[in-house]
């Protein structure tokens, strides 16, 4: 192990020397950079003009024991102690909980019974929870290849562990895309939504008794937009802890306020449960397997995992992978209780008359925005936006953490404040102008999630396969090839099924026109 080496049974622990890289000195010592956090470069951060050693008895720490294997496996990566992701390694496990909870519930949940008026009632309820239970499974698989006892490596960033499962240059072709559409894409979906929700929460309290003129729906965007930027200086994934506690919080909530809302108003007025079908053999193929794009799309979230796990301490006795699991297991408890009866109950209650723009939201404002209390409605709507703002701040931390990379490797030091702030700013206002450029984004689920499907549901399978190396033919083996080709298999015809869909029956485009 480069930096560490055994001089004999009863000598001391030594570290090589290497090339001082100056930073802040809280950071030697900062429990961010505590409890062996394994990171994965060969460069170890130093003060300047000074070479540390380890002077360790063998009375003290026998050979094999948990302390001295921490340090062999131990490997710094300066850089990571200025990088917005891995700044702050004291998560815990409620932390690990906010944020994959945030991450996991979102507007995308809202159009899930879309896809049941397509499937039915049987077949939408065994794909939505195959969906669950895979993507699930492909998430502990991530979880524990998150960090490595045997190369000391601790992938931060999911395109980091691709890049070292397949190689740079085939992670690139085959994940940079869907990541960067999960992480900047996404940012450009909530500020869509969340401006046209501010404009209906605007509409709900206003009450069409306010004289003043109201916002446009662009200049709604820019207000949302403006709030999510403001909110983006925060300076590390940890420091929105609290953001995305109250993100997920707000998700829970206007998702049991719409399915609750939805079934004590009852089913509407001639409500049908037949499942739709196309003109053509061809057109019911391709709409089902849309249908099941949309149910891929909901489960989006999988490239933060990694990024989460990084905000945690780990070493030997105490790994990131048990912490971090822990709290997948609470967020997505929650997550189910929100996904099942928002699908089932918002398909009991509109059937095939559920909007496909807006799903379950724009059904409670279209039928029942007269018969319930504008306090339910402006209340639900305010959930939303804050939920969107929330989100925003998780989805864009990838893509903060990128640029600032590129300054921190280049200067080998911390980025500016200030320069922080311009960076995140153009982030913001970059994501708003393509939502005013292109507002029909969201119409484009289940394309996208076809697109997603793979870091979701068969990338995972094949770098456990890659990292772990099970014996051939053993039951894992077989699963993991299964799901993994599966995925593959069904990204390529959901892809080909959003296309057709989309030429098939149309989407309203509307270039620089959002309404």
């Amino acid at each position: 192990m480069g930096g560490v080496n055994e001089i004999g049974s009863n000598k001391a622990v030594s570290v090589a020397t290497t090339p001082p890289i100056s930073a802040p000195h809280s950071q030697f010592h900062s429990p961010s950079l505590s409890r062996s956090p394994l990171l994965a470069s060969d460069d170890h951060i130093q003060p300047a003009n000074k070479t540390p050693r380890i002077s360790t008895p063998r009375f003290v720490t026998p050979l094999g024991s948990p302390i001295r294997r921490a340090l062999q496996l131990t490997r710094l990566d300066p850089h990571d102690a200025w990088l917005p992701i891995t700044e702050s390694r004291n998560g815990n496990a409620y932390y690990a909980a906010f944020h994959t909870l945030c991450s996991g519930i979102g507007i995308q949940a809202l159009v899930l019974p879309v896809a049941f008026t397509i499937l039915g009632w049987t077949w939408g309820i065994i794909t939505l929870t195959l969906a669950f239970i895979w993507q699930l499974y492909t998430l502990y698989l991530l979880v524990q290849l998150h960090e490595s006892t045997e190369t000391g490596m601790r992938y931060s960033r999911y395109m980091q562990l691709c890049s070292a499962t397949f190689g740079e240059k085939l992670a690139k072709w085959l994940a940079l895309f869907p990541i960067m559409y999960l992480s900047g894409g996404t940012c450009v979906a909530l500020i869509i939504i969340g401006g046209q929700t501010c404009k209906m929460f605007f509409d709900v309290i206003c009450g069409g008794t306010c004289t003043a003129q109201p916002p446009t729906i662009v200049e709604w965007f820019l207000i949302f937009t403006s709030a999510a930027v403001l909110l983006s200086q925060l300076p590390n994934l940890n420091s929105i802890a609290g953001v995305s506690l109250i993100g997920a919080i707000t998700a829970f909530g206007y998702c049991t306020l719409i399915w609750v809302v939805s079934v004590i108003e009852g089913r509407t007025e001639g409500v049908s449960y037949n499942p739709v079908r196309g003109s053509t053999e061809v057109t019911r193929i391709f709409d089902v397997f849309n249908t099941f794009g949309i149910v891929s799309f909901a489960f989006r979230g999988h490239n933060l995992i990694l990024e989460i796990q990084a905000t945690m301490p780990s070493d030997e006795k105490h790994p990131s992978s048990v912490s971090m699991w822990k709290g997948v297991k609470i967020a997505y408890a929650l997550v189910a209780m929100c996904l099942f009866p928002l699908a089932i109950g918002g398909y009991w209650a509109y059937g095939q008359r559920i909007p496909e723009n807006g799903g379950m939201l724009t059904a409670l404002f279209v039928f029942h925005g007269k018969d319930t209390s504008q306090f339910i409605l402006g209340l639900t709507s305010l959930f939303v936006i804050i939920n969107a703002l929330s989100s925003f701040q998780i989805y864009g931390m990838p893509t903060f953490d990128d640029m600032e990379s590129v300054y921190v490797k280049k200067k080998k030091k911390a980025l500016p404040w200030w320069f922080r702030a311009i960076l995140r700013a153009m982030f913001g206002y970059g994501c708003f102008f393509v939502a005013v450029a292109i507002p029909f984004l969201a119409s484009l689920a289940g394309l996208v999630g076809g697109i997603a499907l793979p870091v979701t549901l068969a990338y995972p399978c094949f770098m456990w396969l890659k990292v772990k190396k099970p014996k051939a033919f053993t039951p894992i083996w077989c699963l993991n090839w299964v799901l993994g080709l599966l995925g593959m298999a069904l990204s390529g015809v959901l892809v080909a099924a959003g296309i057709y869909v989309i030429i098939d029956t149309g989407v309203e485009v509307s270039f620089f026109d959002p309404r």
